[in-house]
């Protein structure tokens, strides 16, 4: 019996419908897909691929550089490699941990815990601005996730001598102190911005486009001279530790611009290792700290003197018997000085003869003269952190504030002010406001504050302070005129004075036709002398005469020695003896 052939069954027509447009809708939908992808939503689709492998990195920008007026370099930038990391992809290559540990200067324990700590980051800082041939031995080890960025770092050639006036940047290169806090905005320069193609490891493997080329920051010329820097460093230090004193600051200016030519502080610091150094010392003394002048500001009283008609260079006024009763107040002078002249009053520093001026004159007058030369105010050099001193209104004023104030007591003043001061006494009553970049004076900033003829006058009765019978013979310059007060003011404690001094000097040269004046301020001199005119009058004369060579100032028809009375002053008033100037008692 035969079997039954088994036939093949045909493939039914709906069937065979059904699959071709179940096929045809998957082409259609791919095809759409794809059209979407790459015609309608091209740019997003590429956007999310690039994000994945290029990146637009930072290009960083050099800080302008700061030179002194011969554009001698005083801050440059170098460049340098930052190392960062991925913390994720760098544990997968832990096994070379110890190594980079050891080129990072880091144990392993530290290094593995600062990175697992830190998982959850997409970026850390390993170490800042590295040399780049160290860095360059950091990156060879080809660690994923390991790479290396430029930036730059600050380094200062002149170290603690220019460190209180330049200042320092931080680890990111802004300003922190200084002129280069208060010129960031100039310094700073404008990052630029690369396209690169990165690898998963966070690799850079190929630079795509420039966007933006980084800008470097502007230049910075400042009217500091370098030689007069050094100098006034190291004749400043040398009188410290001679004197045995805590800190001290001089200031040089430039009479006829009001340019800051030079301006040092000791104790000061090394900017270039500044985390090692105590922050303390880290202030500019000069334009941030404040002291009780003392006898130099008698100039100012005498001025005021002069101005009211009362009193001429050789108007008598009688200091006998060398103390004066204001109040509950014993005005004393260093000894009994008899009747003195309004020029001998300088000569021989009498409180008594300024109290007696400052009695004969309303006190907004007085004031008034304070007031304009400064004191009380701040400067204009925009300098960060300056302080105004203090110049009390006169309504706090009674008989016993106006006489200390007339001495220099009551007030207080800034080495800078005191400069600026003198400066403006030198530059015929004109007063410029302090600049520290070179060619910023500008004639709307000078003001004038006293008649020429007055100004005149008084730098020549200041002459006779540096004579062989005023009390700053230490600062006299051979072959040049000098004018000048010294001051030795007791250092003001809980309830009263102290047994400590700041002494003080301020002067100019030459007085013949000033080009500098200077103030140099010291603190707590403990080695036996603590009068200006034997502590800070040395400072003076010997950084000018050296300064008067270097800046080729032509000297005075003078034989060496010889003093040289300007006309203002009366040598017949001159009293044989040689007395230091007034001390508060």
């Amino acid at each position: 019996m035969n079997a039954p052939r088994l036939q093949p069954r045909g493939i039914s027509p709906l069937r065979l419908r059904i699959v071709l447009a179940v096929l045809g809708a998957c082409a259609l939908g791919l095809i759409g897909k794809a059209f979407s992808m790459q015609v309608l939503h091209k740019s997003f689709y590429q956007g999310q691929g690039d994000a994945r492998f290029l990146r637009d990195m930072p290009v960083a920008a050099s800080r302008g550089a700061i030179t002194d007026r011969s554009g001698e370099p005083l801050a440059i930038s170098t460049p340098m490699i930052s190392i960062w990391a991925e913390p994720r992809l760098l544990m997968e290559g832990r096994a070379q941990f110890p190594e980079l540990a050891r080129l990072l200067g880091l144990t392993t324990e530290d290094l593995t815990s600062r990175i697992e700590s830190r998982l959850d980051r997409e970026f850390i800082y390993l170490r800042r601005l590295l040399p780049p041939e160290a860095a360059e031995e950091i990156l060879a080890l080809e660690l994923p996730g390991l790479n290396g960025q430029r930036e730059y770092r600050r380094f200062y050639p002149g170290g603690e001598v220019f460190a209180h006036v330049v200042g320092y940047t931080n680890v990111d290169d802004m300003g922190q102190e200084g002129l280069e806090l208060a010129f960031d905005q100039w310094l700073v320069g404008k990052p630029g911005v690369k396209r690169v193609i990165r690898n998963r490891r966070g690799e850079i493997v190929e630079n795509i486009e420039e966007l933006r080329a980084a800008e470097a920051g502007r230049e910075l010329r400042l009217s500091i001279d370098r030689r007069l820097q050094y100098l006034a460093y190291r004749e400043l230090k040398a009188a410290i530790f001679e004197n045995g004193a805590t800190s001290g600051s001089m200031v040089i200016m430039d009479v006829p611009t009001g340019e800051v030519l030079a301006m040092v502080n000791y104790p000061s610091y090394n900017p270039n290792a500044r985390d090692n150094s105590d922050p303390s010392v880290r202030r500019n003394r000069a334009v941030t700290d404040v002291f009780e002048p003392g006898s130099v500001i008698k100039t100012f009283t005498v001025a005021a003197g002069l101005e009211s008609g009362k009193f001429k260079p050789d108007t008598e006024i009688n200091t006998h018997p060398g103390t004066l009763a204001v109040a509950n107040l014993l005005v004393k002078d260093i000894r009994d000085f008899g009747v003195l002249t309004t020029t001998r009053l300088l000569t021989k520093s009498s409180n008594v003869a300024a109290t007696r001026i400052a009695q004969s004159l309303d006190s907004e007058h007085l004031y008034d003269m304070f007031h304009r030369f400064g004191f009380g105010e701040l400067t204009g050099c925009g300098f960060p952190g300056e302080a105004t001193g203090s110049l009390p209104d006169t309504k706090r004023w009674g008989p016993v504030e106006k006489a200390t104030m007339s001495y220099g007591y009551g007030l207080s003043v800034t080495a800078l002010q005191l400069a600026q001061a003198y400066a403006a006494v030198a530059n015929a009553g004109v007063r410029h406001a302090p600049t520290f970049v070179l060619g910023a004076a500008l004639d709307e900033r000078a003001s004038e504050l006293l008649d020429p003829a007055i100004a005149q006058t008084l730098l020549g009765m200041l002459e006779t302070v540096t004579g062989p019978e005023g009390g700053a013979g230490k600062a006299r310059v051979p072959n040049y005129r000098v004018a000048g007060k010294t001051g030795t003011a007791r250092r003001a404690s809980a309830g009263g004075y102290s047994s400590r001094y700041t002494s003080v000097f301020a002067g100019v040269v030459p007085a013949s036709r000033p080009k500098l004046a200077a103030a140099i301020v010291i603190h707590d001199p403990s080695a036996g002398a603590y009068y200006g005119g034997l502590v800070a009058a040395p400072v003076f004369g010997q950084v000018m005469d050296d300064a008067m060579r270097l800046l080729n100032v032509a000297p005075d028809d003078l034989r060496p020695g010889l003093l040289a009375l300007h006309p203002g002053s009366n040598p017949a008033a001159i009293d044989p003896s040689l007395s230091a100037e007034g001390v508060m008692p």
